[in-house]
């Protein structure tokens, strides 16, 4: 029997405006985005709404502004949001799981602005960076990462021929050329405040794993697809071992992607800003 796949994006797929039609023809809507800027102590609705691109990309913002945009698309489903599985793209699995019933939408955005929080200090204390990686296989990258003097690790599979490496600058400008002499087709660096899902996150998971591990999980209402070891999951131990470990760890959209298709997935909806997500699912199958 052929399943359906719900997805949820991570950071990158902002913009100005996000959210706001929702906002203005749903009560349930409005009352969530009020709600929102309430647990925040800010209106993050203004800056989603009215703010300027720059606004939008700063951590603190981009994650819970995705994050809300993305839950309250589920919600305004209603009886029609029927996921036979579920996963979220690094900070999209948040999203997956508050959709999904494992945690409150309340608990959800707190350890989302936590983390946030948490990813930016992360950042100020080493700086990193990030890299695209286009046209080389996943193992070529990844000998080419260990060939550096340095922190640089694959951080993001996203779809065959894209791979995301993170870490040290100078690391990761290394590897860059080393990509390049590999035979890939671009490397070039991401417009990005530091090294996401790389052992620079450390002092950010350590702080992470304190908010998790006193927040309640409930078991989903269906298996979600975590980034770390690409597989079905329905224990909430083990989700949220699964959740602290993300932050230093590499998502794995390609591995996911192709297991949920494996396990049955025939249609996939993306819910949040953009259409990042349905382009990777597009070229992984």
């Amino acid at each position: 029997m052929s399943k359906h796949a719900y997805v949820f994006p991570g950071q990158g797929s902002q913009f100005v405006g996000m959210g706001k039609e929702l906002y203005e023809n749903s009560e349930t809507a409005k009352e969530m985005f009020e709600k929102a800027n309430e647990i925040l102590g800010f209106r993050i609705t203004d800056l989603m709404f009215d703010g300027t691109p720059d606004d939008l990309k700063r951590t603190d913002v981009t994650q819970p502004a995705i994050f809300i945009h993305s839950v309250i698309a589920a919600k305004e489903m209603g009886a029609e949001f029927k996921p036979d599985m579920v996963a979220g793209h690094s900070l999209g699995e948040f999203s997956a799981l508050v959709a999904a019933g494992s945690i409150s939408f309340e608990d959800g955005l707190k350890l989302v602005h936590q983390r946030a929080l948490a990813m930016q200090e992360a950042c100020e204390l080493e700086a990193g960076t990030m890299a695209a990686v286009l046209a080389l296989d996943d193992e070529k990258v990844e000998a080419v990462c260990e060939q550096i003097d340095g922190v640089v690790v694959a951080a993001n599979y996203n779809c065959p021929g894209q791979l995301v490496i993170s870490g040290a600058v100078a690391a990761v400008e290394a590897a860059c050329e080393g990509m390049k002499a590999a035979g890939a087709k671009r490397a070039l660096l991401l417009p990005v405040g530091g090294a996401f899902h790389s052992p620079l996150m450390e002092p950010a998971r350590e702080k992470l794993a304190k908010a998790i591990e006193s927040t309640h999980f409930n078991a989903p209402i269906c298996p979600i697809y975590q980034n770390v070891t690409a597989t079905a999951e329905v224990n909430p131990d083990r989700i949220k071992m699964n959740l602290v470990a993300q932050l230093t760890a590499p998502v794995r959209w390609t591995q996911s992607v192709k297991n949920m298709k494996n396990d049955g997935a025939v249609d996939f909806t993306e819910l949040g800003p953009g259409k990042v997500l349905q382009g990777l699912i597009a070229k992984i199958n």
